[in-house]
């Protein structure tokens, strides 16, 4: 059996990780207006490569300017973008972790008063949003428009010196949207069987494949259940074999807690087992949600994972990964002093934004 602090290499690319430790992406509200990268925000993520993250992913970030989901997100839509993002690239590999860009669209849960237009989802949806309550539908012409702004934020990425990206198809977002059964309900091919759904993601994903190089690593993240919107268990298992037959090098599973079975299910397992039986060693698993200790690192091993993300315990320790060679290592918990925090790379406005965490920030 692998452990934790074994390294990894990537089956199609060749690309070695030099253990299973993966920083997920984390919302930090850290960048600039313009979507450009701050200082704070590439020194948080450079701290983690520091620490020993075999594998680091940055934030979502936005493949249109109208994509935005929060104040202080990080944006690929743009050449204004690249310096930031070379030199974040530059610095994470110079610590020698693997870099990943995680991209995405808000659709629906991106608020007017940031964007200036109305948001979009596949269907009239409603919105958090007071502004105007409601979405529009996007018209075919959009759709093709928007696989084609996910695929030129690729090669972006690609340009900019990161290893891969790491398309969001999670929590609620865009990607999510088209894939559950509630914010999708399209009668054209975008919507109805979920071989119609899954098009939008399997349709970025071959583009994105045809316009960058073969090295350049790119997976998917997926939420195996996400029921307010529609997308159940069920569902993305059958998801699993169509983007194993697709050309990706990674599936990424966001269990929230991957020691609790899945919430609609009579399956008694856990949410990586499962997922790991169905994808039978076609693709690498990525599995996070609530591993804090090496022994939990290892436990979601022997559930089928080949690398584990972590979030919480990776904003309180920066170099959690450089320990995962000691079987007994059990870090401290929250809450954390906003001192100890400074101390970690996370800028006063992160530990603002921790405070929503409840019991995170003393």
């Amino acid at each position: 059996m692998s452990k934790p602090n074994d390294s990894y290499t990537f089956p199609r690319t060749g690309h070695i990780v030099r253990n299973r430790g993966v920083l997920a992406a984390m919302t930090n509200k850290q960048s600039h207006a313009d979507g450009t990268l701050s200082d704070e925000e590439i020194n948080w993520l450079v701290k983690r490569a520091e620490g020993g993250f075999g594998i680091i992913t940055t934030a979502a970030t936005h493949v249109v300017s109208e994509g935005q989901g929060w104040d202080g997100e990080m944006g690929v839509w743009g050449d204004h973008q690249l310096p930031g993002l070379t030199r974040m690239a530059d610095e994470i590999r110079g610590y020698g972790s693997i870099s990943l860009a995680q991209i995405f669209h808000g659709g629906m849960r991106c608020p007017q008063r940031l964007t200036s237009v109305q948001p979009v989802s596949p269907s009239v949806n409603p919105t958090n949003d007071s502004d105007n309550g409601k979405t529009r539908e996007l018209e075919e012409s959009e759709i093709e428009a928007l696989i084609d702004a996910f695929a030129m934020a690729a090669v972006r990425c690609e340009k900019a010196g990161f290893d891969g990206v790491e398309i969001h198809g999670a929590h609620g977002y865009l990607i999510c949207q088209f894939l559950g059964t509630e914010t999708n309900r399209r009668n054209d091919r975008w919507g109805g069987s979920l071989e119609n759904r899954a098009r939008f993601l399997l349709t970025i994903i071959e583009r994105i494949r045809q316009l960058t190089r073969e090295s350049f690593l790119v997976g998917v993240r997926i939420s195996p259940e996400y029921n307010q919107i529609g997308v159940v268990l069920e569902d993305s298992l059958d998801l699993v074999d169509l983007l194993a037959e697709s050309e990706i090098d990674f599936l990424h599973i966001s269990c929230w807690d991957c020691f609790t079975p899945p919430t609609h299910s009579d399956d008694p397992r856990m949410v990586t087992e499962i997922f790991a039986e169905r994808l039978d060693n076609r693709l690498p698993l990525i599995s996070c949600g609530a591993a804090w200790s090496t022994k939990h690192a290892q436990q979601i091993m022997e559930q089928g994972a080949d690398l584990v993300g972590v979030a919480r315990a990776a904003i309180g320790h920066s170099d959690w990964a450089s320990h995962l060679d000691n079987p007994d290592y059990e870090p401290q918990r929250p809450p954390f002093t906003s001192e100890y925090l400074l101390s970690q790379a996370l800028s006063e406005k992160f530990i603002e934004y921790m405070r929503n965490w409840k019991d995170f920030v003393e």
